[in-house]
């Protein structure tokens, strides 16, 4: 086994050079997490804007059901998906198991919850700020909708980013559904956990610096947009 700082330099070694394997690894892994964001705003976002504005039964006990899948355990989501997506699943004529579509499908399901969440208390804010403004103004939902949209896109693009900074970092699911299969489906973080089994430090310290970096991305993405959101507020 390596010692650190041979396994350190080469991690380097390898991100500078541009490896090949390394890099197929972290593409693989942002197109994986980036999809499933897009399908986690698409259920989560409208989701989130019903449970803030919306007047029907049982808003309080879906909302309640929703903020609940917020702690959903990954290992339990990839079982559930493996279940659904295994031959002997309702969709395993499908053949989709062991597939980036079967991972996109566990992390879209892990995060969704996590956006309608975070969308339905930023609408609700907004919207309980602007209310009186909007009923003097005799706006129809639809028009109140895009106006609260609007206003609250900051603090939506915050949620989504929290969305993509959990699915990236995402492993136990994944594993399940994807199979950490070379080439196919092996992501960054189910790489790490292989290769430091393996005793390839290199390879996994290169993988965990790309990691920490889209993580620090992800954050001074939110605090930018934070920053952004309160500029927006005061001018």
């Amino acid at each position: 086994m390596q010692n650190f700082a041979e396994s350190f330099w080469s991690s380097l070694t390898l991100i500078v050079t541009g490896d090949s394997e390394l890099w197929s690894i972290v593409i693989l892994s942002l197109q994986v997490s980036l999809t499933a964001v897009v399908l986690a705003a698409v259920i989560g976002v409208p989701t989130g804007a019903l449970l803030a504005v919306g007047k029907f039964r049982g808003r309080q006990a879906i909302t309640i059901f929703v903020n609940s899948l917020m702690g959903l355990p990954p290992v339990v989501v990839g079982l559930c998906v493996y279940l659904i997506l295994s031959s002997s699943g309702p969709l395993g004529v499908l053949d989709l198991l062991y597939t980036p579509t079967a991972m996109i499908i566990a992390q879209t399901i892990l995060i969704a919850p996590i956006i309608a969440a975070l969308s339905r208390e930023t609408i609700l804010a907004v919207h309980e700020e602007y209310q009186d403004q909007f009923t003097s103004l005799c706006l129809s939902n639809w028009q109140r909708l895009k106006a609260l949209l609007w206003e609250a896109r900051f603090s939506l693009l915050t949620a989504l980013l929290a969305g993509f900074g959990r699915a990236i970092a995402e492993v136990g699911a994944v594993m399940i559904v994807g199979g950490n299969i070379n080439h196919l489906t092996r992501v960054m973080t189910t790489s790490i956990a292989l290769e430091t089994s393996k005793g390839n430090l290199s390879l996994a310290l290169a993988l965990g610096t790309i990691l920490v970096l889209i993580a620090i991305l992800v954050n001074a993405a939110v605090a930018m947009v934070g920053m952004r959101r309160h500029e927006a507020m005061h001018v």
